[in-house]
């Protein structure tokens, strides 16, 4: 018995668990849409293929399980680069098949071929970021590269990989068996923390004067998370956190420093400078959260002693030198590390005046965040957007962000319930990342709140989001904080030059411009709320927290700059100093 390889493939991607693809379609793909049609996987079509990337990336980042992509050859391929490149940073499991011309026409031009040179192919575009690209040239293939990808996609550090399928190839002739040759390989032991290494590490903690747990966006799992807890607060051990990485230990815990960084606190920068020991914990201690790696404002190594452990052996030691460096689980090293401590320092550790450091600099931050919120000026000041939000919201909404106040300002100060989720882009900082990226969130998680909160850049970057949320009857609430501009660049360039030339949004005029985004939402068919006076944005909240249907929020807010506390070197490049980073 033969079926089509668009057909096994289908059942192939059935007998991983795969419930959703999200795509566009495409004269290469439509093989396999139609085998797709008759299957009880869902297919979420989207306008354009970087809200389908996005919404994929979504939804995987909430399940756990890697998100599927479909695209077209060429165009839609390439729209598709900015969604799985900001997956790809980010650690997300994505899995992109990709229509391709016909195995036999290769090098010849064919309609929508990328390729200008005589050894050029489409899959050359991803290689760049994805784990890894595979070219099937021979559908007999088909079947073994698809398992490798979802292997791949999902073993060690997460990430995106590419399955470049020839449209031929689809409609060829495949046994029936080989939809079930390759069944998905079982999970594997993740690699441990040895103990003897978990003991050196513990040894280090117990001893050092001023540690501190650093942990980054890898640290996804609850055992680990617990584990992690035990540590903390067994030996008194302040946590500091990435942008990647809040809400792994809730903001209320007494040991949370916070963010470091360029848009971190002044205490959990001043903590990272003097700690005599660090534990990293899955972070590749990026820019940002590392004040450009200078030693004069976030990490000082050394004198400071680094251990850093990470799945991934290339992040070891790449921004800092490390004293101790471990490839292995997170979460199994943290449990591993813990059970040392208990053993070493049965009683545990007290650090006088600790907690209560803490406690007095984050409850200013986020009781002067709220008393800011509480401001009647409007446009909104954007603390009042993020106050009437957490009056607004159940404890277990979930914030999908986009880039600027809505990403920067809620990592910093908007204070997350125990329950709650915050979902960022965090490597590639994608503008228009929220509004899709939501889309997918609530496809896996229809019971919960979700809200995608947004600039009105990042909205305009991808409003086919609304009528996908509208087809898909997912009560996304898309909160646009319209400052009719750019705001964060228009801020920096004012600052740097003293004006925002090409950042602010007007008409021929000069006046400031916005589309009715609340009108807009509307055309689409979902509730649209036009907030017009201080009090309008609650009401709005309330009522379509209440509704459960789609519902867009256009929110006028003044474009007032994210607080930072730390340091970016690109301001010093922009008064020409090009001084090099104090450590490697």
């Amino acid at each position: 018995m033969t079926v089509t390889a668009a057909e096994a493939l289908v059942r192939q991607l059935e007998s991983y668990g795969v419930d959703h693809v999200f795509g566009v379609c495409g004269h290469t793909n439509i093989a396999f849409l139609d085998a797709l049609g008759r299957s009880e996987i869902r297919f979420v079509i989207a306008r354009h293929e970087q809200a389908a990337a996005h919404a994929a990336d979504g939804y995987a980042r909430m399940t756990g399980k890697p998100g599927v992509l479909l695209v077209h050859v060429g165009p839609g391929m390439t729209n598709a680069v900015t969604g799985v490149a900001t997956a790809a940073l980010d650690s997300v499991p994505l899995v992109t098949i990709a229509g391709d011309i016909p195995s036999y026409y290769y090098g010849r031009h064919p309609h929508q071929e990328v390729n200008l040179h005589a050894d050029a192919d489409q899959t050359s575009i991803y290689r760049p970021f994805v784990k890894r690209a595979w070219a099937v040239h021979r559908v007999e293939d088909l079947a073994r590269f698809t398992e490798r990808a979802f292997w791949t996609a999902t073993s060690g550090r997460p990430g995106a990989v590419l399955l470049n399928v020839p449209m031929d190839l689809f409609s060829r002739q495949v046994s029936e068996d080989s939809a079930t040759a390759y069944p998905a390989v079982g999970l594997s032991p993740a690699p441990a923390l040895p103990p003897e290494d978990a003991r050196r590490i513990a040894e280090a903690l117990v001893t050092a004067e001023r540690p501190l747990i650093y942990v980054g966006g890898g640290l996804r799992e609850d055992p680990g998370r617990a584990a992690l807890l035990e540590l903390a607060e067994h030996l008194d051990i302040p946590v500091a956190h990435s942008l990647m990485a809040k809400g792994t230990v809730e903001d209320r815990h007494p040991l949370v420093m916070g963010m470091t960084g360029f848009w971190g606190l002044d205490v959990t920068n001043k903590y990272t400078l003097d700690a005599d020991v660090v534990l990293a914990l899955a972070t590749r201690f990026a820019e940002t959260d590392s004040s450009s790696w200078s030693a004069d404002h976030t990490w000082r190594f050394p004198p400071g002693r680094l251990i850093q452990i990470d799945i991934d052996p290339a992040e070891i030691g790449r921004n800092y030198p490390v004293e101790i460096g471990a490839v292995a689980d997170v979460g199994l090293a943290v449990r591993a590390i813990a059970d040392a401590a208990l053993a070493l320092r049965p009683e545990g550790t007290d650090r006088p005046g600790l907690r209560e450091t803490i406690r007095t600099e984050r409850r200013q931050l986020f009781t002067g965040s709220r008393e800011r919120g509480r401001s009647t000026d409007f446009p909104l000041r954007p603390e009042r957007i993020l106050t009437d939000l957490r009056e607004a919201l159940p404890a277990d909404a979930v914030l999908v962000t986009d880039v600027g106040w809505n990403k920067n300002g809620v990592a910093q100060c908007y204070e997350l319930p125990p329950g709650g989720r915050f979902i960022t882009p965090g490597g590639m900082s994608t503008m228009g990342f929220g509004p899709a990226a939501a889309v997918g969130v609530q496809l896996a998680a229809p019971e919960r709140v979700v809200v995608a909160l947004v600039g009105d850049g990042g909205m305009s970057a991808q409003l086919p989001a609304v009528p996908m949320a509208v087809e898909q009857g997912l009560p996304v609430i898309f909160l646009v904080m319209n400052n009719r501009a750019h705001g964060t660049i228009a801020d920096l360039q004012a600052a740097s030059f003293g004006a925002s030339f090409g950042c602010e949004f007007r008409d021929q005029d000069g006046n400031p411009y916005s589309p009715d985004f609340a009108a807009y939402g509307r055309a689409c068919g979902a509730d649209g709320y036009l907030v017009e006076e201080p009090t309008d944005l609650a009401a709005a909240l309330r009522e379509a927290v209440h509704r459960r249907r789609p519902a867009v929020l256009d929110v006028p807010m003044v474009n007032e700059p994210v607080p930072t506390p730390g340091h970016w070197n690109i301001k010093d490049i922009y008064r020409g100093a090009f001084d090099l980073p104090t450590t490697r």
